[in-house]
């Protein structure tokens, strides 16, 4: 008989892991009357660092590791806290939809630039087109959340691809991987988070605000997601993933009254389109040189 959790659908998976990916952030932004962004950033690192660390106990991978993957966890942990750090500074200037698509548009450069075809180049075309919509709300609205969205997309993007050099690791990949780098995150961020979640010691109710934000953001859609991948195909699941800006816009309205502008729709639509649109370089194989 099948464990339970291969009971449950894979898509149900992927859809809880969709919910939570923003609803922490949703609940972050709430926080924000509190506890300053970058205290909140703080404490999302910490709970997810304590909990994967207490689960995965990844020192033990970590000693065993060599110095070329060591360097790629820190690097890895590096990227973790400045984009953890530029997603709430933009989401507390712009709405969480906004920023989530303005996100996406940098994981369809990333495939255009690795795989040039004409489908890729149209997907750049979409998510450019859409970037500029949104862009042309955020500047009107607020300037310096644009740029943090800006940062946050390109961080976003190198994330990718330092998680994706961690994976070829043997020894530091997969959760362990992401529980080491949480961990060296959570002290890295230190100078810059630190003094910002100072008021949550006093503040018994932000504190627990602060870690569930953590455990919803960081620790549930990331063991969602490794139960959705691991049965779902790759074009299913790349076919879905166009579904996150959407949700996000839909638990911005949801959870904090963000009622999306026309011309953010529209912005939004065609982030998701390019998605949809965009195509990695299949695994296992090495993409052929198209002119």
């Amino acid at each position: 008989m099948a464990a339970w959790p291969d009971r449950v659908r894979p898509e149900l998976y992927f859809a809880g892991s969709a919910v939570f990916h923003y609803l922490g952030p949703a609940f972050a932004v709430l926080l924000f009357a509190r506890i300053e962004p970058l205290g909140v950033a703080w404490l999302r690192i910490v709970t997810a660092a304590l909990v994967f660390a207490l689960w995965r106990r990844p020192w033990r991978a970590w000693a065993a590791a060599g110095p070329s993957e060591r360097r790629a966890v820190v690097a890895w942990a590096t990227v973790l806290v400045l984009m953890n750090a530029t997603f709430y500074l933009a989401i507390d200037r712009l709405s969480l939809g906004t920023v989530a698509a303005i996100e996406f548009a940098g994981p369809v450069a990333l495939a255009a630039v690795a795989v040039r075809t004409l489908r890729n180049g149209a997907a750049l075309l979409l998510a450019v087109a859409g970037v500029a919509a949104l862009a042309e709300v955020s500047l009107d609205g607020s300037p310096a959340g644009f740029a943090f969205a800006l940062a946050n997309m390109t961080l976003f993007t190198a994330y990718i691809v330092v998680a994706h050099r961690v994976s070829r690791h043997e020894r530091l990949a997969g959760i362990d991987g992401l529980a080491m780098a949480m961990l060296i995150a959570a002290v890295l961020a230190v100078p810059i988070g630190v003094a910002d979640a100072a008021p949550a010691a006093l503040d018994p109710i932000a504190l627990g605000a602060g870690v569930g934000v953590g455990v919803t953001s960081s620790v549930i859609p990331y063991v969602f997601d490794q139960l959705a991948m691991r049965r779902l195909s790759r074009g299913r699941y790349a076919l879905m993933v166009a579904l996150l800006p959407a949700t996000a816009t839909v638990i911005g309205i949801v959870v904090l009254a963000q009622i999306p502008t026309p011309v953010e729709v529209i912005g939004v639509g065609l982030v998701a389109a390019a998605v949809v649109v965009h195509r990695e370089r299949p695994a296992g194989r090495t993409a052929e040189r198209q002119p």
